[in-house]
């Protein structure tokens, strides 16, 4: 069997060990490494790269920007900022026909800009949400697919934990990455919105009505978010200032969003170190990963798979937009039974050099950054479609008194509304760049 061939069957390999509920990291270094013993004949090398790639991959200043990103969703959650984010989207939209499910969607935008997670929005707004969706009359899979759809806002709407290591694995500056996601961001709540408006008129009793909130309440609550927005405006707005780097942002709005936490008396002594652990598990869990995927990743260049498929592409003379619509499918269908992490270690280094070598009219840095966008949104996708979306899991889990049969039917609403966008974003490019210099 040839080196290409070997790096060929590693692919379905890896897939049957991650079924196999083998952890995804561990998975991708065994395969590398039991890859690199089949094309060399010995563990010299692999054992050898170890020390090197253990190095080379956990000394990148770039990886600091994660758990500063992590540890400022932890601190935001303990400082109240999901609740006041609800209370003010629901008190702008929640007399409205479908709008308590609206002002989830909002509420989820807004904690997405200050969480780098998709899983972590959805939980952390199911608690805050969910109560106030049932108390109103709202049904349960309609409540539970709408928030599963909002928590993958979380990872879109910068900063995103995701879109800094596609950064990494594409050399591609994170600051214009996060610059890119910003319209993509505003549409996919837009879309959502209009995905709600549509369901509630298909399905009348779905979701019940509430009072109109007074005029003084409603500015009152818009007062109370003033901390988001802080914190928004100093981490965003110093990166694209070019006060501070996107690492030290990160560090800022860790530090902001943990002042804010203790001035409201939810950041404790205890809680700080609560939030320090859940940090370093989520940051080790994700390094483990990166290690791995570079691991694996270092075998497949060995075997020159990437190589060889790019230039097998190129050679077949498909359309540009036809390669970029199979690449995104797949994306779409693994994203039903894997992490987006995971899915972008693993694919983008056999992806990247394909899409790199065809020629859709832009820059190669325009090319990069608007691909990093769609698969970020194709693999969110895959993360609401059925039959195995982590999201409606993690969802479900919180109100098991739903049927799963119902959150399926109404997340479809949403799927649709996603893949509309990525109609739009594929055939404009400008959406997706309108905000990048040059």
């Amino acid at each position: 069997m040839s080196n290409l061939e070997i790096g060929i069957w590693s692919f379905p390999a890896l897939l049957l060990l991650i079924f196999l509920r083998v952890p995804i990291g561990l998975a991708m270094f065994g395969t590398g490494f039991l890859g690199f013993y089949f094309v060399m004949g010995s563990t010299r090398l692999p054992l050898a790269q170890l020390k090197d790639l253990t190095y080379s991959t956990f000394s990148n200043y770039s990886l600091s920007i994660v758990p500063m990103f992590l540890l400022m969703g932890y601190f935001a959650t303990l400082g109240g900022m999901s609740q006041s984010l609800f209370k003010a989207a629901e008190s702008w939209l929640g007399h409205r026909r479908g709008g308590v499910a609206m002002a989830a969607i909002g509420a989820c935008a807004g904690f997405g800009a200050i969480c780098g997670s998709s899983l972590a929005t959805a939980a952390t707004m199911s608690r805050v949400a969910l109560p106030e969706l049932k108390r109103y009359g709202y049904a349960g899979g309609f409540s539970t697919a709408t928030l599963a759809a909002g928590g993958t806002l979380g990872i879109l709407i910068p900063p995103s934990v995701v879109l800094v290591i596609y950064a990494i694995l594409t050399e591609q500056n994170i600051a214009k990455l996060f610059l890119a996601a910003f319209i993509p961001g505003i549409i996919a709540a837009i879309g959502y919105m209009i995905a709600i408006s549509i369901y509630v008129r298909v399905h009348p009793g779905a979701a019940g009505v509430r009072e109109p909130v007074p005029m003084a309440g409603r500015l009152r609550a818009l007062v109370d978010v003033w901390p988001v927005l802080l914190v928004f405006v100093a981490v965003v707005g110093g990166i694209y200032g070019g006060i501070f780097t996107p690492t030290e942002g990160a560090a800022v709005g860790a530090l902001g969003t943990g002042i804010i936490a203790l001035v409201s008396g939810g950041l404790t002594f205890r809680t700080l170190l609560d939030s320090f652990a859940d940090t370093a598990r989520s940051s080790a869990m994700i390094f483990f990963i990166v290690f791995g995927a570079a691991f694996y990743n270092l075998f497949l260049a060995r075997t020159q798979v990437p190589q060889q498929l790019s230039a097998w592409v190129v050679e077949l003379g498909l359309a540009p937009i036809a390669v970029l619509a199979v690449i995104l499918v797949i994306y779409l269908l693994l994203g039903c039974f894997m992490d987006s992490l995971s899915m972008i270690l693993l694919t983008i280094p056999i992806f990247f050099p394909v899409i790199s070598a065809l020629d859709f009219g832009l820059s190669p840095e325009h090319v990069a950054i608007w691909f990093g966008i769609l698969v970020l949104i194709v693999v969110e996708v895959g993360l609401i479609t059925p039959p195995v979306g982590m999201n409606l899991f993690v969802i479900n889990a919180m109100d098991p008194e739903t049927p799963m049969g119902e959150t399926y039917r109404a997340v479809l609403y949403y799927v649709a509304s996603d893949l509309v966008r990525v109609v739009l974003l594929v055939a404009f490019p400008a959406i997706t760049l309108f905000l990048i210099p040059g």
